[in-house]
């Protein structure tokens, strides 16, 4: 497969950068995730970069060279990111959990499957037109949701979730796809800083007149400007599709040359304090899995 991928993440006015992203590959699969660590809580740059390097590690066990079920991963991925967060803090004895918001996306054959919890976003532009973008797990956004059913009172804040990994209750996790790929698609995925200053029809307009190494940094520059010395950290992760085979064509990553075992990835294979060796532990994540796959095996016999 061949495709075009841009990432940058920039502080903003905050004292840390919180957020986290990074892409895997293999010969015929390939992964885009965000994460977006949530203040208020501790170590928020552990809880994103745990929950990246988790689908990580799954990725890389399961994509051989691709993935049997892209729905599948991305939910016990994402919940097995949960699980890592709870660990973490229970080994360390915090009073708080780490939590994080978690945007992923799947690309294989010619299809895209995404997925995500809290607010990180996903765009999805084609032809000059928004085709898809994720809901927010926010009040704010099921008030707006919700505005033609049921009154609405006082206006809530837009950062508070009702949903995240590392909260005490079981994440909501929104699954899409598959949805079939077009050479030209641009998929955009990015933490709250980019969509909380400019809005969707800018991000849109951007993505449509220029390419993503262009686009990109553009749009992180403007949310910037426009959020002031008080912007939340900016960051952007996007994908050109261009097609299912590779192709000469000059630029982008093609990935016919590589092996069916070779697995390539920018997310970074250490975070935070401690030993980082102790952070990701291979048979603590295959419990989890196992967790969640009797969870929803008890799920399907009930409704039966």
């Amino acid at each position: 497969m061949r495709f075009s991928v841009y990432q940058i993440s920039r502080r903003g006015g905050r004292e840390k950068n919180e957020d986290r992203m990074g892409y895997c590959y293999t010969r015929e699969s390939g992964l885009f995730a965000l994460a977006d660590g949530m203040g208020g809580h501790p170590e928020g740059e552990v809880a994103s970069q745990l929950s990246l390097q988790t689908l990580a590690v799954m990725f890389q066990r399961d994509a051989k060279p691709t993935l049997k079920d892209p729905r599948r991963f991305l939910t016990e991925g994402i919940l097995a990111g949960h699980h890592q967060l709870i660990r973490y803090a229970t080994e360390r004895a915090l009073l708080d959990t780490p939590r994080t918001t978690i945007v992923a996306a799947i690309l294989q054959g010619r299809e895209a499957y995404w997925a995500h919890c809290g607010d990180s976003r996903l765009y999805l532009v084609r032809g000059g037109k928004l085709q898809a973008r994720t809901r927010d797990h926010s009040y704010s956004e099921l008030q707006e949701t919700l505005a033609g059913v049921v009154p609405i009172g006082e206006r809530v804040n837009r950062n508070v979730l009702f949903t995240c990994l590392g909260s005490p209750g079981k994440p909501v996790i929104d699954l899409i796809g598959p949805l079939t790929l077009q050479p030209g698609d641009k998929i955009l995925l990015c933490s709250d800083g980019l969509w909380g200053a400019i809005d969707d029809d800018t991000i849109t307009d951007h993505l449509t007149r220029s390419p993503i190494t262009d686009a990109v940094p553009d749009l992180v520059e403007l949310a910037l400007r426009v959020a002031g010395e008080k912007s939340d950290n900016v960051t952007v992760i996007a994908v050109e599709w261009e097609s299912a085979e590779d192709e000469e064509t000059p630029s982008g990553i093609e990935t016919d040359d590589l092996g069916s075992d070779v697995f390539a990835s920018t997310i970074q294979a250490s975070v935070g304090p401690g030993n980082p060796d102790d952070l990701l532990d291979e048979a603590e994540i295959e419990r989890s899995i196992r967790e969640i796959n009797e969870a929803i095996k008890r799920s399907a016999q009930k409704r039966g």
